[in-house]
């Protein structure tokens, strides 16, 4: 490709062009992204010392209000910032090519900085206690829903963008054969991101122009129903994104290659066609959907979602197995596992997202997407418990480790603490864990969620109140390693040490990353494919697959005793 040597750099590291523009505007939504989730790390540990009995921290006006700040700032404005940076990077970098256009990437940032700081500033004035859902009757300020709704359109316009990107990269040859597996992920991830995007307008235009008094008040049971077309599928945006890190991670620690690109792309297009069903388990008690739908979707349909997330969770630790079993660690069921690079905080924190999403998020979902269960649970606190092990547990953690690469690659620094870098996923990945656990059980002993004071008659025993105990200090530490996260990385970009001119410095891995790299333009392939290709000896990881089944049935069934004496029938 002919480029021109004032619109790009050669990363000195993986021998990768690197379009400057693309740079600029990857370290924009990263910077934004770290900072929006320090306002929400701290909105987290005031509800955790809140919900925590023995504390109970806020009042009641101000539990509601910091909750709406927490659930704004976590599940939107952090986790959108840096997929708008992933996707800018899988576009650019991974494929050698441009991006689309410069000035769409400025109006982009521009909207969704704007609509971050106007949704943030009315929350904190106390004209939107509304929570993240802003469910009606519940009415805001109008700046509530128009600082939304130009996110989204801010957000969409950065997707429009990454299209762009893959276009031109595609017109231009900048890679050869297929798309890499990366990127492919990162497109599924766009694709479900404009669906969510477009629920969200057709939601909240209507509700912010209700809102200024010019048109009447949308059902409720309408806005519930096209909201979730939004709420729940905005997650899954970070369920496709938080699998493609996996594969770059697995890649850039290891030199891991998944045995089958093929079955992993079609997982991918499950994702696609079917996660947003997964949100009717939000509606089961609404009456503007019939029963028929909701049967289909959380007994039949949801499990071809439930499907794709499987196959990647036997694939990556597969690749992973199979990589460092090439490299020589052939010992045994898992001395390849013991053997991996544990002090390499990028593996550490995606190879522990992958554990927390699989084994407490994905057993607690799907077993929490089946009607009678859910219907029942969803309202206790059982759901946070769920949902902060996948989308905190697996995405947030997953994403921190990626970030633990991009600051060297894309911002050309060195990490500063690296002894804290090591043991940051740790931290984290404990308190969120013991965090997560202490909600389920409470949800289970019939904690309501989104309740500010929930023992005022004095109903709950020492069994609760533990539990409860366990959430606040599970939140004392996922705050911890929070912090350390984002002091780690301001003091990286302010006082580490330049690399430009040589490559980054690496973490202990088994291969430079350089190494990872084919000559022809590939990424996410190391040299040792062909090694991989002569026995792909996956027996640890299908261990790991089993006991994960076993433990999943146990859950599972456990529920439906438990169901049975909720709902017995002589």
């Amino acid at each position: 490709m002919k480029t021109n040597s004032t619109n790009y750099r050669t990363c000195e590291t993986t021998g990768k062009i690197v379009c400057l523009d693309a740079q600029r505007f990857i370290k924009l939504n990263a910077v934004s992204a770290v900072v929006f989730l320090l306002f929400g790390a701290i909105a987290a540990i005031l509800l955790a010392l809140t919900r925590w009995q023995t504390v109970h921290l806020l009042d009641a006006e101000w539990f509601y209000r910091v909750l709406t700040l927490h659930g704004i700032n976590m599940l939107i404005f952090w986790i959108i910032f840096i997929e708008i940076a992933i996707l800018y990077f899988t576009a650019t970098s991974l494929l050698n090519s441009r991006l689309f256009s410069k000035g769409l990437a400025w109006i982009s940032f521009a909207l969704m900085m704007l609509g971050a700081l106007m949704t943030n500033g009315i929350i904190l004035a106390g004209e939107a206690d509304v929570l993240m859902t802003s469910y009606l009757p519940l009415l805001a300020h109008p700046l509530f829903y128009l600082g939304i709704i130009l996110f989204a359109v801010g957000a969409l316009i950065g997707v429009g963008n990454f299209f762009g990107t893959i276009y031109i990269a595609k017109r231009d040859k900048t890679y050869k054969g297929s798309m890499p597996l990366v990127t492919f992920g990162a497109t599924a991830a766009a694709i479900i991101a404009v669906v969510a995007l477009l629920h969200g307008a057709i939601a909240l235009v209507p509700t912010f122009t209700y809102s200024l008094g010019l048109t009447p008040e949308p059902d409720p049971a309408w806005y519930r129903l096209i909201w979730w077309g939004l709420g729940h599928m905005s997650q899954q945006i970070n369920v496709c994104a938080m699998v493609a890190v996996w594969y770059f991670m697995a890649t850039m620690t290891t030199g891991a290659k998944a045995p089958n690109e093929a079955v992993c792309r079609a997982a991918f297009v499950l994702y696609v066609l079917f996660i947003n069903i997964a949100s009717a388990h939000h509606l089961l008690v609404d009456p503007g959907v019939g029963a028929e739908w909701k049967i289909w979707n959380t007994s039949y349909a949801m499990y071809l979602a439930v499907l794709a997330s499987m196959i990647h969770g036997f694939t990556v630790p597969a690749s992973v197995e199979i990589g460092m079993r090439a490299k020589g660690y052939t010992r045994g069921l898992f001395n390849w596992l013991f053997k991996a690079p544990w002090k390499n905080p990028g593996f550490s924190a995606f190879f522990l997202s992958l554990v927390i999403f699989g084994f407490i998020g994905g057993i607690t979902g799907v077993t929490l997407g089946t009607q009678q269960i859910n219907i029942i649970a969803h309202n206790t606190l059982r759901i946070p418990g769920h949902f902060h092990a996948t989308v905190v547990g697996g995405t947030s953690l997953a994403f921190m480790g990626l970030t633990y690469y991009v600051i060297p690659l894309i911002f050309q620094k060195d990490y500063i603490g690296r002894f804290w870098a090591r043991i940051q996923p740790y931290i984290f990945a404990s308190g969120i864990v013991l965090m997560s656990i202490g909600m389920s059980f409470a949800g289970s002993e019939g904690v309501a969620r989104r309740t500010w004071d929930i023992d005022a008659a004095g109903i709950y025993g020492a069994t609760t109140h533990l539990f409860l105990g366990m959430l606040g200090i599970g939140g004392i530490l996922a705050f911890t390693g929070i912090l350390i996260f984002v002091l780690l990385a301001v003091g990286t970009l302010l006082f580490g040490e330049s690399n430009k001119g040589r490559a980054m410095k690496c973490w202990g891995v088994p291969e430079t990353v350089a190494d990872l790299t084919k000559e022809d333009g590939t990424v996410g392939e190391d040299k040792s494919a062909g090694e991989h290709s002569a026995g792909h000896d996956t027996r640890g990881t299908m261990v790991i697959v089993v006991i994960f089944l076993l433990a999943f049935a146990v859950y599972y069934f456990a529920n439906w005793g438990a169901l049975a004496d909720v709902w017995w029938v002589r």
